[in-house]
């Protein structure tokens, strides 16, 4: 993968899509989702702006590290220049197609799910809890 071919996937699924080489975003619903790419370093990321940091709970951060554990699969949840972001990041010249829609559904329901499931898809690792509950 690499920043021509990024573009022709982006142009050929997402109408509202701005920028180039590099630096593109679109929103997804009511989600802005941007994407930056580093040929040089051989890097990528999907990122979605979720909330101030300064607005989230201690019991919402929490859950999100837990969350990066358990519910939120190829993205994370991660903080920046003052916001809570759900990221996906992955080596820019192994990323594949499929990968690329993958990453894209998932960070947009990470930001969705922020303050109910935490979760990037319906798959999830079960916690100790769960994994107590059904031996019982």
């Amino acid at each position: 993968m690499n920043n021509k071919q990024l573009d022709t996937i982006f142009h050929s699924l997402i109408e509202n899509i701005k920028g180039g080489n590099g630096h593109w975003q679109f929103i997804l619903g009511d989600t802005q989702v941007i994407c930056l790419t580093d040929e040089l370093h051989n890097r990528m990321r999907f990122m979605a702006p979720i909330i101030e940091t300064d607005k989230l709970t201690p019991s919402e951060m929490k859950t999100c590290l837990e969350a990066n554990f358990h519910t939120a699969l190829d993205i994370k949840y991660a903080i920046s220049d003052g916001v809570l972001w759900s990221v996906f990041m992955h080596p820019l010249k192994e990323l594949t197609e499929q990968q690329v829609e993958d990453a894209i559904q998932q960070v947009y329901a990470g930001a969705q799910n922020f303050g109910s499931s935490y979760s990037s898809s319906n798959l999830y690792f079960p916690t100790k809890d769960d994994r107590r509950n059904r031996m019982n």
